[in-house]
């Protein structure tokens, strides 16, 4: 919340008119916005949670909790598109600050993802469909959001909600422009959907960016593209940069496991208004885990024991997977600087018995949830 209201106060005014109660500024709205999509709340939920946590209105001084609808009415100012465009961009040039990512970003990837409707259930929709009333009134419209993002940092630096199903076209320029408005972009990433000779002029004529799409929309022949770039893309494709696209689906991923998938508003625009504060949010968790982002695994040492050597040895005894080594080591860490295990392992042999004094203290039943508390490392 303290990160929320950090980058609210540097975009944000303290009151939205001179003569308002001023009970509570807006930056500390969004910050509690922020905090209802990190927990995936209501509001309902949200105002009983500040009431009864005052650590958490204090970390913010918010000295008065607000309303339950004095919530949807701040996200209907806060967020609308130039406002939320104007956060999200804080975001970025926080993590640039904060050197999480460069000014100048070598691979961007832009895709598109659909969201589900909350309010609406797929079984309940199954079972419209088969009634004769219904038959001609599938619901087969869902939200939908044209992203993109750092390959390298998985920072979103454009989204651009829409409705779905439908071509990615769409928000394809409207992404471009929203992203060089905050960084340039040496190259873009995006698959056969965006694929198209307007598409590679757009990019590298308007805003000098080199674009890596497959050629491969239409019926499938023999000949090579018409156009310059398509005809490039075919002879000279470079796979290797491309399989870095799939840096966008792992941000896509992200979103709907750590944040939900499915959205709890019911209009058009409060829909919106959800998808971009989810990809603020994202921005903002990754900001704000900015420790366990950067750590390397090699650079956790306990004595004289690297990761290296504890994962060789997790190997040796079978059965064990990459992520419960990864995830023990941090329990093995934490308890060296704790006082609670040896820092200095010599041999496998004493690395044995701390990971079986792990289990002996009930610690190994917490490891994956560790695992996911501290960013899924």
């Amino acid at each position: 919340m303290l990160t929320a209201c950090q980058v609210g106060r540097s975009q944000l005014r303290a009151y939205s008119h001179r003569f308002s109660p001023q009970k509570f500024t807006q930056p500390q709205l969004f910050a509690c916005l922020v905090l209802k999509e990190f927990l995936q709340l209501d509001y309902r939920k949200l105002a009983a949670l500040l009431a009864d946590t005052p650590s958490l209105a204090a970390a913010i001084k918010l000295d008065v909790i607000p309303h339950y609808t004095t919530f949807p009415k701040a996200a209907q100012r806060l967020l609308v598109a130039t406002r939320a465009r104007r956060l999200l961009d804080e975001t970025v040039d926080r993590a640039a600050q904060a050197k999480l990512m460069k000014r100048r970003v070598k691979l961007a990837a832009i895709d598109g993802t659909g969201f589900e409707r909350w309010h609406v259930s797929t079984y309940y929709a199954k079972r419209c469909e088969k009634t004769v009333k219904n038959q001609e009134r599938k619901r087969r419209r869902f939200p939908k959001a044209g992203i993109a993002c750092d390959c390298a940092s998985h920072f979103i630096l454009a989204v651009i909600p829409g409705v779905g199903p439908g071509p990615d076209d769409k928000h394809y320029r409207p992404a471009l422009k929203q992203t060089a408005g905050s960084v340039s972009v040496e190259t873009l990433l995006a698959d056969a959907g965006y694929d198209g000779e307007p598409a590679h002029e757009h990019a590298r004529q308007t805003y000098g960016m080199r674009t890596i799409i497959p050629p491969t929309r239409g019926r499938p022949t023999d000949k090579l593209p018409t156009g310059r770039w398509r005809r490039r893309m075919a002879t000279h494709f470079n796979q290797l940069k491309y399989g870095q696209r799939w840096q966008i689906e792992t941000v896509n991923s992200m979103l709907k496991r750590l944040l939900g998938s499915a959205l709890r508003a019911r209009k058009h625009w409060t829909k919106h208004r959800e998808i971009t504060q989810r990809a603020i949010t994202h921005n903002l968790m990754i900001l704000r885990m900015k420790v366990f982002y950067r750590a390397k695994l090699a650079d956790f040492h306990v004595g004289t024991l690297t990761f290296l050597h504890y994962y060789k040895f997790c190997v040796s005894l079978g059965g064990i997977s990459a992520r419960f080594a990864r995830n023990s080591w941090i329990i093995i860490v934490l308890r060296a600087r704790a006082g609670a295990g040896t820092n200095r392992w010599q041999s496998p042999s004493q690395g044995r018995e701390l990971c079986s004094g792990i289990d002996q203290t009930g610690l190994g039943c917490g490891i994956l949830s560790l695992g996911a508390s501290v960013g899924r490392l």
